[in-house]
């Protein structure tokens, strides 16, 4: 099955997902925005794994990093799919120190919803400090 979406409304649905996701911390979202047999072939430890497994790696992430913001730094879409580029960005709760990790996630869609994510991520590292406005600055 293909997607009936346009690209607007591909990256629309991605943006939506990674603000529910990640920024609100709706980590059930999952369920709503992915095809019942997603599959992540990036998932946590980079195994492949499903929306479940995608769930508890967020929520994991939320207790760690409780200030957790990721940003849209770019974003591309073709057929039925979109590529991101986004910066995680969090403060280290034992030291205190912002911390980010970069990050690409290949996207595609069958019907209205996400059926499958490949992602590359880099280690963490010390970051800069970051603003309310640059959190929100997304770009298409």
């Amino acid at each position: 099955m293909t997607t009936h979406l346009t690209t607007d409304q591909m990256k629309q649905f991605v943006r939506n997902h990674f603000e529910d996701f990640v920024n609100k911390r709706n980590a059930a979202v999952i369920h709503k925005n992915m095809t019942s047999n997603f599959y992540d072939h990036d998932g946590p430890g980079g195994k492949p794994t499903d929306a479940n497994g995608d769930e508890q790696m967020m929520v994991g992430m939320y207790n760690a990093m409780p200030d957790l913001h990721l940003t849209i730094e770019e974003m591309v879409a073709e057929g039925d799919k979109v590529m991101c580029r986004n910066i995680w960005r969090w403060t280290d709760l034992a030291s205190g120190k912002k911390m980010q990790f970069h990050g690409f996630v290949l996207w595609r869609f069958e019907g209205d919803r996400i059926a499958e994510r490949w992602a590359t991520v880099t280690p963490p590292t010390e970051g800069t400090s970051w603003t309310a406005t640059q959190a929100t600055a997304v770009h298409s």
